[in-house]
């Protein structure tokens, strides 16, 4: 029995077609997020550096919690921008948690950053469940941890 033959956007190491723009404009948010989860850890290690932080083994723990999150992001928005979709169930989860936290803090934030981080949410969620984003993002190989 022959295979059929496949995309270069579904052979791994292959460039394929370039995202559709809703799955680009996730992309971009996703991306702005995992700068920001990098820049609220500098700040937390720095705080504790400086010797300004309340508890240092909390700001530590946390310093390690968003770069760990902002790797997850970002290797989930690669495997997005490359065709498989593993990556959008992190993506999703985060936008989820996102929202819940924005609304919980709603009362003690400024008024416009739960506004935004529900926005951000909701185009990310959007961009990549858009049918033109889940067509792109159809590829089930396992995640490639090397390439």
């Amino acid at each position: 029995m022959t295979r059929p033959a496949t995309p270069s956007a579904a052979v791994p190491g292959k460039a394929g077609p370039t995202p559709p723009a809703p799955l680009l404009g996730a992309l971009l948010v996703v991306a702005l997020e995992a700068l920001a989860l990098v820049v609220a850890a500098v700040v937390l290690v720095a705080e504790t550096v400086r010797g300004l932080a309340l508890d240092v083994g909390s700001a530590v723990a946390l310093a390690v919690f968003f770069v760990g999150f902002a790797t997850l992001l970002g290797g989930a928005g690669r495997a997005l921008w490359r065709g498989s979709r593993w990556g959008r169930g992190p993506v999703i989860t985060w936008q989820l948690l996102q929202v819940a936290t924005a609304l919980a803090l709603a009362g003690s934030l400024p008024a416009w950053l739960p506004v935004v981080l529900v926005a951000g949410a909701v185009v990310v969620v959007v961009g990549v469940l858009w049918p033109s984003s889940r067509v792109h993002a159809s590829r089930t190989n396992a995640p490639d941890a090397v390439a």
